[in-house]
């Protein structure tokens, strides 16, 4: 069956009911969440809700560090399950390994548990890359043990319905090579700086866009989105299912006439490969439940060729995960995308050629955007770490520190400087544009020669390159000869930007545009001869 198609999108949702339905009646067992084993983080200073299932009515006991809930299993209808849950904490953080014990009908016991912070770390490929092949890893991987580092990995799953379980298995840190290298640097990082245990878990799969890692309430909620991703695919569904009954019905009644079906069966309609919430149900739902710290997101390239749409579709991603945590405005902390290519195989000199439009450089500036809409966020610059013609690049470790430094900022309140120069105003004097800049940390910098990446326009809206001077106060001079009128200026606007403006603390400055314009329409094709 095409995983695609509407008859299986809740097919995961489907068969994990089935398998709760038969343990539950082959056994009266108290039973905690897959997601619960040895080895895991919980989350410091939170009331900590503990969940599972039992036997109807059945008296369920949960412990941990001399804390001790008893409650009755209930059921929850439509479920078949009788379900039960309880709140015990909070609890400061640990390093000691304790158990967590469960007994009803049986006992139940999680063994060699910390308590720390919990950070989710998330996205596409990016995200995904292990630790085993990014550019560093021959150096790292012998000197990977972090027993107060634990992490897990969410198995892919999909589904129409939000997932009620998942099953994981939590490994201290000792052979984290099949894990995220950006989580994993990204938590080497702020253990070191923080001093208590962190707990990693991997929500990741390559190629998704960010609608599939939304919530359906969040797609639902927003008329646009709605519209987007809820309403289309719901009538798609719905006419095809209206057609599978009538065709159905049209071959009974020929049967029942002694004659054979004359029509094929309707064909299944054609499905993106990801429809929206789908992720969010299969991965991240099964968790909503379980205290976390904030997440760290590495995500968009899918949504590259939609930026005015990620706009509006990642700040309400954002809220919907919040709200579906209930624990407030946690830190979300994002990577912004790569410099990349598209595999062109161009020349230096042909990229440089003239400044161009671009779809990357228009989802970066959505990234950007986001800070704005939401508290609490930040973003990771990149553009010293692309590969040309490789859209997830080997370089980890830089990303990974880098976000390490930006929930230092966020989440622990540290005075440091997290993020390189962004823009922040500009200034017209004469043939002459001033451009300002927060985050300048100890000062500008061009790193490896004359500051580069710059390009001005005139009311044409036709850029150029421009050049461009560090000044005394931080602030950057622009100017061509060619634009004696300026009136906007962009800088690292393309998809593989060559870009130079650092803050001596050594982060890179976030591309922007002081313009509005709208994108110019791709060129007509060549007539064919």
């Amino acid at each position: 069956m095409n995983p695609s198609s509407p008859c299986s999108a809740g097919l995961g949702a489907r068969l994990l009911l089935a398998a709760l339905m038969a343990a539950s009646s082959a056994s009266a067992e108290v039973r905690l969440p897959g997601f619960f084993s040895d080895n895991m983080v919980l989350q410091r200073d939170l009331p900590l809700t503990f969940w599972g299932w039992a036997a109807e009515g059945e008296m369920v006991t949960v412990e941990f560090q001399g804390q001790k809930v008893s409650v009755a299993a209930f059921r929850q209808l439509p479920s078949p399950l009788s379900r039960w849950q309880v709140k015990l904490g909070p609890f400061k953080a640990s390093a000691t390994p304790a158990s967590l014990v469960v007994t009803g009908n049986n006992r139940v016991e999680r063994k060699n548990v910390l308590v720390g912070d919990v950070w989710i770390c998330t996205g596409q490929a990016n995200m995904e890359f292990p630790l085993n092949k990014s550019s560093d890893a021959e150096q790292e991987l012998p000197l990977a043990i972090h027993p107060l580092i634990r992490f897990c990995t969410v198995p892919r799953a999909k589904g129409s319905e939000p997932l009620g379980d998942v099953r994981v298995t939590w490994q201290e840190c000792r052979t984290p090579g099949a894990f995220s290298a950006v989580g994993y640097y990204f938590g080497r990082d702020l253990q070191k700086a923080i001093g208590v245990p962190v707990g990693l878990i991997g929500i990741y799969q390559g190629g998704t866009p960010a609608e599939a890692w939304a919530s359906r309430k969040t797609l639902v909620d927003h008329p646009e989105l709605r519209r987007d991703f809820v309403d289309r695919f719901d009538r798609i569904r719905a006419d095809y299912a209206s057609a599978v009954q009538k065709f159905n019905t049209e071959v009974e009644d020929l049967k029942k006439q002694g004659k054979r079906p004359g029509s094929p069966p309707p064909k299944i309609p054609v499905m993106p490969t990801w429809l929206g919430a789908e992720l969010f149900n299969g991965m991240v739902a099964p968790l909503v439940l379980y205290g976390i710290r904030g997440v760290v997101s590495y995500q968009g390239e899918a949504n590259a060729d939609r930026a005015g749409q990620y706009r509006l579709l990642f700040p309400e991603l954002i809220k919907g995960w919040r709200q579906a945590w209930g624990q407030g405005d946690f830190p979300f902390l994002t990577v912004q995308l790569a410099p990349f290519d598209k595999n062109r195989n161009r020349t230096l000199e042909q990229i440089t050629a003239t400044p161009e439009d671009s779809d990357w450089a228009r989802l970066r500036e959505a990234q950007s955007l986001a800070a704005k809409a939401v508290p609490n966020y930040a973003l990771v610059v990149t553009t010293d770490i692309g590969a040309q013609n490789d859209p997830t690049p080997a370089k980890k470790d830089w990303v990974g520190s880098r976000l390490a430094l930006s929930a230092r900022s966020v989440a622990y309140g540290e005075t440091l400087v997290s993020s390189g120069p962004v823009f922040k105003e500009m200034a017209v004097q004469g043939a002459k544009v001033l451009v300002r800049f927060d985050s300048v940390g100890g000062g500008l910098e061009a790193r490896g020669g004359k500051l580069t990446g710059f390009a001005v326009s005139g009311e044409d809206k036709k850029f150029v390159w421009a050049d461009a001077q560090i000044q005394p106060d931080n602030s950057v001079l622009v100017s061509s000869a060619a634009v004696p009128k300026p009136v906007a200026v962009r800088y690292g606007w393309a998809d593989f930007p060559i870009v130079n403006l650092f803050n001596k603390d050594g982060l890179p400055a976030s591309p922007f545009r002081t313009d509005t314009f709208s994108v110019p329409p791709p060129p007509a094709p060549a007539k064919k001869k």
